[in-house]
């Protein structure tokens, strides 16, 4: 890598860390999502002295459960502040394990270090997909376990993404939308042949919360970082504002089956290599 590439690199991850610690992710990920750490650490098979690597671990919404079933744990993300809130939770919970600052394209840790690698919602952002697919694989031993939970491109927020991308800032060079992990075939590609069997699975996630879809979307301008961040790219134009507004309004109500509700359609793959 070229010391151009390295600035622009380290730039993207940058900004990427600083888009993650807008808003609260960590009362969204404990108000709306709660349930998909658990449901990963289930399919992983994850239990007591389990070496386990959680890449973009976030608050630590899987990582914690893994370490309350017994495992030994790292949790890892880009994003300082949030692992500073998964602590927090961690502690309150009486979970033991370790907090690193790391790069889901870099990882800092040996090859074959760990039994099971996961990621739940989290390394779909890196921007670099076979980097991030790469890196994982380098650090899970042969013989272990590779488990993702990814949202679709189908499901709400893959297609609040594509909603969003006309009012966000042209992507870096090289990058993939996010939602692509959560389409099979693509992540069979990213793994290859070095990942055999691959298991895959549909599943829904069911938001009551919301009363209105308007409720719903101001929930995400205000919380969610990706959203927080395209908004303020268009915050000097109040007729894209408006307009970005009703579309995420269209689409929240859309997904709104029965009222009040928002289901989503994560994919979730347990992989062994």
């Amino acid at each position: 890598m070229d010391d151009a590439t390295s600035d622009a690199d380290r730039a993207v991850k940058a900004k990427h860390r600083a888009m993650w610690a807008l808003g609260d992710y960590p009362a969204l990920a404990d108000q709306l999502i709660p349930a998909l750490g658990p449901t990963l650490v289930e399919a992983c098979g994850i239990g007591a002295g389990t070496r386990v690597l959680d890449v973009a671990a976030g608050t630590g919404n899987a990582a914690i459960p893994a370490a309350l079933a017994g495992a030994d744990v790292v949790a890892s993300d880009l994003t300082p502040e949030l692992l500073d809130a998964g602590r927090l939770v961690a502690g309150k919970l009486g979970a033991e394990l370790e907090w690193r600052e790391a790069d889901a394209e870099a990882l800092p840790f040996d090859d074959d270090a760990f039994d099971t690698v996961m990621s739940c919602v989290g390394v779909m952002f890196a921007p670099h997909h076979q980097a991030a697919a790469d890196e994982m694989l380098r650090v899970c031993r042969p013989g272990g376990t590779i488990g993702l939970l990814n949202w679709t491109p189908e499901g709400f927020i893959g297609r609040m993404f594509a909603t969003m991308k006309p009012y966000a800032p042209p992507p870096p060079p090289g990058a993939q939308p996010p939602p692509l992990w959560g389409d099979e075939d693509h992540v069979r590609a990213l793994l290859g042949e070095r990942v055999t069997p691959v298991e895959a699975r549909r599943g829904t996630v069911r938001v009551d919360r919301f009363a209105t879809p308007e409720e719903l979307r101001d929930y995400f301008k205000k919380n969610y970082g990706p959203t927080i961040a395209v908004y303020r790219n268009i915050a000097d134009s109040p007729e894209r504002v408006a307009a970005l507004d009703r579309e995420l309004a269209a689409l929240a109500r859309d997904h709104a089956s029965p009222p009040g509700t928002a289901p989503e359609r994560p994919w979730t793959g347990s992989t062994c290599s």
